[in-house]
C-alpha cells in the first residue's frame, strides 16, 4: 500500500501551488467583475497557464489536450481552490471545459461542435435540472418525441450555467417516461437558435453567480443530433457528474487549507486578554479537529479518484467524497470567519466568498440527503 501521489502529480500539485501563491492570492480581492472574471485578467492568466503547458487538462491528448488523470485533476482542483480569484463554477483559466458527452458525437458532430469548443469558437453547458427533477432524473419531463428524421423537444429546463453565452446546450430529455431514469432518458446537442428555443428566466446566486431558464417549445432536433443511442442519457450524463463530484470533494479541501492557514496565522497575531489565540484550548482543539478531517478527507478524495481513474470504483464512493469534503468546507470556513471576528465578516477577506461558495456546493451536484439515502441503500447490501 502506498499512500503517497505519484512523483509527477506530487511535482504538479507543488508547481499549481506556487501559481495560486504568486499569481492568484494576490489579486483575488479585485480579480472579479460580478459573477465574472475580469476580461483582462482572464486574458493574462490564460496566456500564463498556456505558457505553462496547463491548456486543456481533462482532454485526450489526439484532441490536443494533457489527457490527466482525475487523480492529478483533483490534486490540481484543490490547491486552485485555495483562491477566490476565480469563479467557484468556472469557466477555468486552463481552457474550454470538454465533457465526456462531446467526445461521443460522431465525426460530423464533432466536427460542428466538439472542435470549435476547443478552439474556443462556441461553448456549451449541460441542460439537465428540473424544478421537479433535480436530485430525481426519472421524474423528468421534457419530452423528445420522434417524428420521421427529428425529434420534436417540449419542457423546461432550470438552474442551467452560462446557457445565455451557450451556442449549443447539451440537453438531457425523456424519451420513454415509462423506464424512467432506467433506459427512459437520451441526451441531444440542440443548437440555442433553434426556432422554439428560448431564455425565459435568470436566477443570481448567493455566490454571484447566474443560472438560466430554458423553456423547449415544438423544437425539432434532428436524429443525428442525438448521442449515442436512445435511453443512454442517464449513464452519460453520470459520466460527467460521477466526476464532478470529486471535482466538488478536491474544491472543499482547497478551502478547507486556505481556512487552516488563515486561521492558524490569526490565531498566532492576535492577543487577547494578554495571550494569543493559539494559547487558548479552544482554538487548539478546532484546529486538531479541523486538520485531522482535512487528512480524512483528502486521503478519502484522492483515492476515490484513483479508484475511478482504475475502473474500479462505485458510485457511491463519490457521494462519500463529495458529502465529508463540502461540509468540512463550510465547517472551515465558519470556523475561520469566526475566529477573526468582524474582519471575517467583511468583504475585505476571502472569507465570506469561502463560505458562501461552500454553502452552496453541499446542494448542487446532488443534495447530501439524496447521497446519504443512496450511500445507506449501498451499505445495507453489504452487510448481509
Amino acid at each position: 500500500m502506498d499512500f503517497e501521489l505519484p512523483e509527477d502529480i506530487r511535482l504538479l500539485k507543488e508547481t499549481i501551488r506556487r501559481f495560486v501563491d504568486r499569481e492568484l492570492i494576490p489579486i483575488e480581492m479585485d480579480s472579479m467583475q460580478g459573477a465574472e472574471l475580469k476580461p483582462e485578467i482572464r486574458t493574462a492568466l490564460e496566456a500564463k497557464t498556456r505558457q505553462m503547458g496547463f491548456w486543456l487538462l481533462d482532454t485526450p491528448a489526439e484532441y490536443g489536450g494533457q489527457a490527466l488523470s482525475l487523480l492529478a485533476l483533483a490534486a490540481i482542483g484543490e490547491e486552485m481552490a485555495r483562491t477566490v480569484a476565480l469563479p467557484p463554477r468556472g469557466p477555468s483559466i486552463f481552457g474550454p471545459a470538454v465533457v465526456p458527452i462531446l467526445l461521443e458525437l460522431s465525426d460530423e458532430l464533432k466536427q460542428k461542435y466538439l472542435y470549435p469548443v476547443l478552439r474556443g469558437e462556441k461553448t456549451t453547458s449541460l441542460a439537465q435540472s428540473e424544478p421537479d427533477a433535480g436530485s430525481d432524473p426519472g421524474g423528468m419531463r421534457t419530452r423528445a418525441v420522434l417524428k420521421d428524421d427529428h425529434y420534436v423537444i417540449n419542457g423546461y429546463k432550470c438552474w442551467i450555467p452560462h446557457a445565455k453565452k451557450a451556442d449549443f446546450v447539451q440537453l438531457v430529455a425523456t424519451t420513454d417516461p415509462a423506464k424512467g431514469s432506467r433506459g427512459g432518458l437520451s441526451v441531444f446537442i440542440v443548437d440555442m437558435d433553434t426556432p422554439g428555443v428560448s431564455i425565459v428566466g435568470e436566477t443570481v446566486h448567493m455566490m454571484d453567480d447566474v443560472t438560466y431558464e430554458i423553456a423547449f417549445d415544438d423544437a425539432k432536433v434532428p436524429v443525428g443530433n442525438r448521442v449515442g443511442a436512445e435511453g443512454d442519457g442517464m449513464k452519460q450524463a453520470q459520466s460527467f457528474i460521477s466526476a464532478n463530484r470529486i471535482a466538488q470533494a478536491a474544491r472543499g479541501l482547497g478551502v478547507t487549507a486556505r481556512c487552516l492557514e488563515m486561521i492558524t496565522k490569526q490565531a498566532k497575531q492576535r492577543i487577547t486578554f494578554g495571550r494569543a489565540l493559539a494559547d487558548r484550548q479552544a482554538i487548539q482543539f478546532a484546529v486538531a479537529d479541523l486538520y485531522t478531517r482535512y487528512q480524512l478527507g483528502q486521503m478519502l478524495t484522492y483515492r476515490t479518484a484513483w479508484r475511478i481513474d482504475k475502473g474500479t470504483a462505485e458510485r457511491h464512493e463519490t457521494y462519500m467524497a463529495k458529502i465529508f469534503c463540502t461540509e468540512l468546507a463550510l465547517e472551515a470556513a465558519d470556523r475561520c470567519m469566526q475566529y477573526h471576528g468582524a474582519a471575517g465578516l467583511s468583504k475585505e477577506l476571502p472569507i465570506e466568498k469561502m463560505w458562501r461558495s461552500s454553502r452552496s456546493f453541499m446542494i448542487t451536484g446532488g443534495p447530501a440527503e439524496i447521497m446519504r439515502a443512496t450511500l445507506a441503500r449501498e451499505i445495507f447490501k453489504l452487510y448481509k
